[in-house]
């Protein structure tokens, strides 16, 4: 202790520049994160909860998650036959279907167990994790991810779609009056279809609000489209802060049989789509991804009904089996689709009333061609006969060319193809 009356002696030297940097930050920190955290999404604010509605979210979690535990993007393994699939009313007696009973013919050869393709593009198995067989890897959902959500109802779906565009009859499902933007391409219901298959390369783009996202995927569609009896089975890659907390593509699935009122969910968020492989994780982040004028990255994806069974597989690559949606969860689907559609989705939400910045795709538009623009390639359907075949003639449909677009092509190579997306907002979308 210093001596009363007497100035304390230092040992400390001058202050160095890193000692001013330092206090500087101290002074000014507070008036800096108001302006960084303007220009970045927030993934984890949310308003206060009351304890009531934190206690539903927990018992909620715990029927998803099996274990819960820790927050974070986390794989769990979960034994096959205690996956929340087998939850659903429908499927209380189902017996899980290891193996489709015939693969499409024009498909390569698939056997149990054969994964080892879907390893190298999932960021989860960088670290040398890996699901024992006889279990299916599963990403944990967290508080936060619910909190994120409009309500625990909302968590995990999309928002219904209520008003139909003005359209030809055989115009596909694009509903826009809740802010959902589409550049596709479509095959008409003058034919009965049994799957479709598509490669899609992979991007990251930008989303302006975490309310928004921006996907890539392809529809299998059954039903009417203005009214509440839509079926409708979804795959593809995504980009959804909401959902997941971060700004990373991701493959998800999409299922649902009443228009996307009250059935169906992304990925494993709902009892339903059953999973069988024991190395993909739906849900997860995609790695590496297209570079504009660079590499370019994609992933094939193949829906198909099963002609004996019934179930709807889906397969990743040319042979790796990822699991199926039960004939059960559907009604019209349960005997065919009646329409398939391919392209990019995003949400326009107006959020400071122009048009939204998030990107579709590549954030560029169709005519910047390969490298720069997003593509899907070799377009198929799966017939009656169980046979993939090439797409011959194909609609193409975007609501607004200005924001974002697509323009399809036909190659020995790529088969029918089809290069679409834009940045959204720009001098002629305002």
């Amino acid at each position: 202790m210093g001596v009363p009356g007497r100035k304390g002696r230092c040992s400390c030297s001058a202050p160095s520049d890193k000692d001013h940097l330092l206090l500087l930050l101290i002074l000014f920190l507070p008036m800096l994160l108001p302006m960084v955290e303007s220009r970045t999404l927030n993934y984890t604010r949310h308003t206060q909860t009351s304890t009531l509605r934190l206690q539903r979210i927990t018992r909620h979690l715990d029927k998803i998650n099996k274990p819960p535990s820790a927050d974070g993007d986390v794989i769990d393994c979960v034994h096959k036959r205690k996956q929340l699939a087998l939850d659903h009313p429908l499927l209380k007696n189902h017996k899980i279907q290891k193996m489709p009973t015939e693969m499409p013919r024009g498909m390569m050869k698939v056997n149990e167990g054969d994964e080892g393709e879907s390893m190298a593009w999932q960021t989860w198995h960088l670290n040398g994790t890996r699901c024992p067989k006889g279990t299916v890897p599963i990403r944990r959902s967290t508080v936060h991810d619910v909190l994120r959500a409009k309500s625990l109802y909302d968590f995990g779906k999309k928002r219904s779609r209520l008003v139909p565009l003005s359209r030809r009859n055989d115009a596909p499902d694009v509903l826009s009056a809740n802010g959902h933007e589409h550049a596709i391409a479509y095959t008409g219901s003058s034919q009965e279809m049994y799957g479709a298959k598509a490669t899609i390369n992979v991007w990251d783009p930008s989303i302006q609000v975490m309310n928004e996202f921006s996907l890539s995927q392809l529809w299998i569609l059954s039903g009417s489209f203005d009214g509440t009896d839509l079926n409708s089975i979804e795959a593809g890659w995504q980009v959804s802060p909401e959902l997941y907390g971060d700004s990373r593509p991701r493959l998800f699935t999409y299922w649902t049989s009443d228009s996307y009122r009250a059935t169906g969910c992304y990925n494993l968020l709902c009892a339903g789509f059953i999973q069988t492989n024991s190395r993909i994780a739906i849900g997860a982040a995609i790695s590496p991804v297209s570079s504009y004028g660079s590499n370019q990255y994609d992933i094939t994806i193949l829906i198909w009904k099963d002609p004996k069974v019934g179930n709807w597989w889906m397969s990743f690559g040319d042979k790796t089996l990822v699991g199926y949606w039960p004939a059960e969860l559907f009604t019209h689907l349960a005997e065919h689709a009646t329409m398939v559609e391919w392209g990019g989705e995003v949400v326009n939400s107006r959020s400071n009333g122009q048009h939204t910045f998030t990107q579709m795709g590549s954030g560029h538009f169709a005519e910047d061609g390969f490298g720069k623009a997003s593509y899907f390639r070799n377009l198929q359907i799966v017939d009656m006969d169980n046979s993939l075949s090439s797409v011959q003639s194909i609609s193409t449909l975007a609501e607004n060319s200005n924001c974002y677009d697509i323009k399809s092509f036909y190659s020995n190579e790529w088969g029918t193809y089809f290069y679409y997306g834009g940045p959204g907002n720009n001098p002629q979308c305002p």
